[in-house]
C-alpha cells in the first residue's frame, strides 16, 4: 500500500487519480459498517453483503462526482440507502425477516453452557417482531433507527449521513420510537 496516506481526503484524490490501493483502504475502513447498515435496511444477510458491495462498485465508478473536501461516508451513505430502498421497493415484502443462523450464534454465543430454550425462544420472538415492526416503518423512519439503535452513530453522525441538522435528526427519530412503539404495542393486542 505504498503511496496511501491514511487521511481520507488524500486517499480519495488517489482514488480520482485511479489509485485502487486508496479505494481498497476506504472500503475496509467502512465495510462492516456498510453491511450492517444494510442488513438493518434488508433484513437478509445474503441481500445485505451484495447491496454493501454494489454500493462500493457504485461509489467507485462514481467517485468524481464527490468533492474530495467532503467525507466520504455521508456521500457513500446516500447510494448505500438508495440501493437498499430500491431492493425493498422491488419486494413485494417490504421487509423479509430471514434470521438465518441467529438463533443458534445467540443461544452459543449469549447463553454459553446455560442452555435455556425458552429464553432463546423468547428472545428470537421479540426479534421477529421488532423486524417486523421495522418493515412497517416508512423509510426515513426505519433509516433513522437503524442508524441510531443498530449502528450506534451519534446524532452528529446521523445528521452528516442525511445532510440534515441535530433538531431534525432528533425530532425523527423521537416520531420513529413514538411509531414503532405503537406498531409492537399493537402486536401484543393482536396476539392476545
Amino acid at each position: 500500500m505504498t503511496g496511501c496516506c491514511k487521511n481520507e481526503t488524500v486517499l480519495l484524490q488517489q482514488v480520482k487519480g485511479n489509485c485502487k490501493a486508496a479505494f481498497e483502504e476506504i472500503v475496509r475502513k467502512y465495510m462492516k459498517q456498510a453491511y450492517h447498515i444494510a442488513l438493518g435496511f434488508v433484513g437478509n444477510k445474503e441481500d445485505a453483503m451484495d447491496l454493501s458491495q454494489e454500493a462500493f462498485y457504485r461509489a467507485y465508478k462514481n467517485i468524481n462526482t464527490l468533492d474530495c473536501d467532503r467525507k466520504f461516508f455521508p456521500w457513500f451513505y446516500q447510494i448505500l440507502k438508495n440501493l437498499c430502498f430500491t431492493h425493498l421497493r422491488k419486494q413485494s415484502n417490504r421487509l423479509r425477516c430471514q434470521l438465518d443462523g441467529v438463533v443458534e450464534e445467540t443461544a452459543q454465543h449469549e447463553y454459553g453452557l446455560k442452555f435455556n430454550p425458552e429464553l432463546i425462544a423468547e428472545k428470537n420472538e421479540n426479534k421477529v417482531r421488532v423486524w417486523q415492526a421495522l418493515g412497517q416503518l416508512d423509510e426515513k423512519h426505519r433509516e433513522i433507527i437503524v442508524l441510531r439503535h443498530f449502528q450506534n452513530l451519534s446524532y452528529k453522525q446521523i445528521a452528516e449521513a442525511l445532510y440534515c441538522s441535530k433538531d431534525t435528526v432528533t425530532t425523527r427519530l423521537y416520531h420513529a420510537r413514538r411509531m414503532l412503539k405503537q406498531i409492537l404495542n399493537r402486536k401484543e393486542v393482536d396476539v392476545k
